[in-house]
């Protein structure tokens, strides 16, 4: 009985592995995680979070790759959150767990409180409530850069016009107004990645999640992208997640996460402003 709820649970997934990975996490969802890391993350209770993730194990390939192990991370409302730790421990699958680009195999995330149930859930989360800007920046190279910030708000914001009105005073924002009109390809690498914060802007998000956001940049375009991340935190109130090597970044967040092999190990606060 166990093993067939497991694989109606997890298809795809060898249903003796779930069982394991729900015994080693000890049923989490249900318990709030009570494995290494749990303290670290829980500096909020639960209806104080803009995101809760609560147990969570990820694995692929049925079981034999873990790439998170009950991970437990409470995100405040309007926090400035840095993710750290080497690569490979887990940092970029815990990002994407938050986002909802991704799914637990054990456990679960909550979002404001509630558990989104399903992707076209988090499609809607993500378009409406969740800004998202990605290491390679993922700009499309035939649009340019105001028609990229405007892409990410269709299906949100209503006519072309307002539309355009908002991507070019996000452009304007992030220093790039006499760059509108050219394509990523005619943009410096820290261009492209004031880009990409601009359309991650695009639809007054409540939640920035930033992968890497200067681990491309040269140490000028660093420092800009970071005064950028810091100001716009600062200013919207939005809740700011960095997954980060840059110890400067690190140095800005109220809240310091340290991550090693998939686990949360470790975390401290005090940031500098």
């Amino acid at each position: 009985m166990i093993l067939w709820s497991a694989a109606a649970r997890y298809p795809g997934l060898d249903p003796a592995a779930v069982v394991g990975l729900r015994r080693a996490a000890g049923f989490a969802t249900m318990l709030g995680n009570r494995g290494p890391g749990a303290a670290e993350g829980m500096r909020w209770p639960v209806d104080e979070c803009i995101v809760a993730v609560q147990g969570v194990t990820k694995s692929y390939d049925a079981g034999r790759v873990v790439a998170l192990r009950e991970a437990t991370l409470h995100v405040g409302r309007g926090e400035f959150v840095a993710i750290m730790g080497p690569s490979g421990s887990g940092k970029s699958t815990l990002l994407n767990m938050m986002s909802g680009l991704d799914a637990p195999t054990v456990g679960r995330v909550l979002f404001e409180g509630a558990e989104p149930r399903g992707r076209r859930a988090w499609s809607r989360i993500r378009a409406r409530r969740i800004g998202y800007v990605f290491q390679r920046f993922n700009l499309l190279a035939t649009l340019n850069a105001r028609q990229n910030v405007e892409l990410a708000m269709f299906g949100v914001v209503a006519g072309a016009g307002e539309r355009r009105r908002r991507a070019e005073a996000l452009l304007e924002r992030v220093g790039l107004t006499h760059r509108a009109t050219h394509r990523p390809c005619e943009l410096s690498v820290g261009e492209r990645q004031r880009v990409a914060i601009a359309r991650g802007l695009a639809n007054e998000p409540v939640v920035l999640l930033a992968d890497e956001p200067t681990g491309n940049l040269d140490s000028a375009s660093s420092e800009s992208v970071l005064a950028l991340l810091t100001e716009v935190h600062a200013r919207s109130g939005a809740t700011l997640v960095v997954v980060t090597h840059d110890a400067e970044i690190a140095a800005r967040a109220a809240r310091r996460v340290r991550m090693l092999d998939g686990r949360i190990v470790g975390a401290e606060t005090g940031g500098t402003p």
